[in-house]
């Protein structure tokens, strides 16, 4: 029986984007699950999401208030039933095909201490002010965990499920993403990375991590490593 892929979608206040970025995921050709999470949004996002699940195969779970990018994924892991999970965000800067290629590379392998992540900068980095911040937090990451990562924030983390009775994680907004890395290195994972595609969307167009997030970053990497 060929393995499953678990895909975690968490969403907040993508009324614009989400019937353009969200069908190429449910369309993936490999045997998935896609489980989409609306994290109180307050626009219309919801009633949206409500209309493709009528013509698309994915579970919806509505939070009804927002709380945050960590405690959407943290529900949507509760209901999965893969073999491995990634979480793809709802904003169209990771290209979904790269999905398809890292769950290919990653079922090939025997070892299920393995994680698989897509690296963004790993070929060629674009450089701007958030590849510098990506940058500092991943070589904190090396240096407090030696690992030898090029992307620690990147949002596609291939992990497989079991590993989920060995992490441990927290965090209601973006820090969930130094808490995963962490707490994998810290029990024997291995990393490996491969080169995906990217393209980086502004703020006007709603991105939403801030520097605020990148201090919370490193206060966590420090509170991953000596707590």
């Amino acid at each position: 029986m060929s393995a499953k892929l678990s895909i975690i979608i968490p969403v907040y206040n993508e009324e614009r984007i989400i019937t353009t970025s969200l069908p190429p995921i449910f369309s993936l050709p490999i045997n998935k699950e896609v489980i989409v999470v609306n994290d109180g949004s307050s626009d219309h996002t919801f009633d949206i999401l409500s209309n493709l699940q009528a013509q698309n195969d994915f579970k919806l779970i509505n939070q009804l208030t927002n709380r945050g990018k960590g405690a959407a994924i943290r529900r949507g892991l509760e209901n999965i039933s893969g073999d491995y999970f990634i979480i793809c965000d709802a904003d169209g800067e990771y290209d979904p095909q790269d999905i398809v290629m890292m769950f290919e590379n990653i079922s090939q392998t025997d070892n299920q201490k393995s994680a698989l992540y897509g690296s963004r900068f790993l070929n060629k980095p674009s450089f701007s002010f958030h590849y510098l911040v990506n940058s500092f937090l991943t070589t904190l990451t090396n240096l407090l965990f030696r690992a030898k990562l090029t992307d620690m924030e990147t949002c596609f983390k291939m992990i497989p499920t079991s590993a989920l009775k060995e992490i441990t994680l927290s965090g209601e907004r973006f820090e969930i993403e130094p808490i995963i890395t962490a707490q994998l290195l810290k029990n024997g994972y291995e990393i490996k990375e491969v080169p995906i595609n990217y393209k980086r969307r502004g703020y006007r167009d709603g991105k939403k991590i801030s520097p605020r997030d990148g201090l919370i970053a490193v206060i966590t990497l420090f509170k991953q490593r000596f707590n």
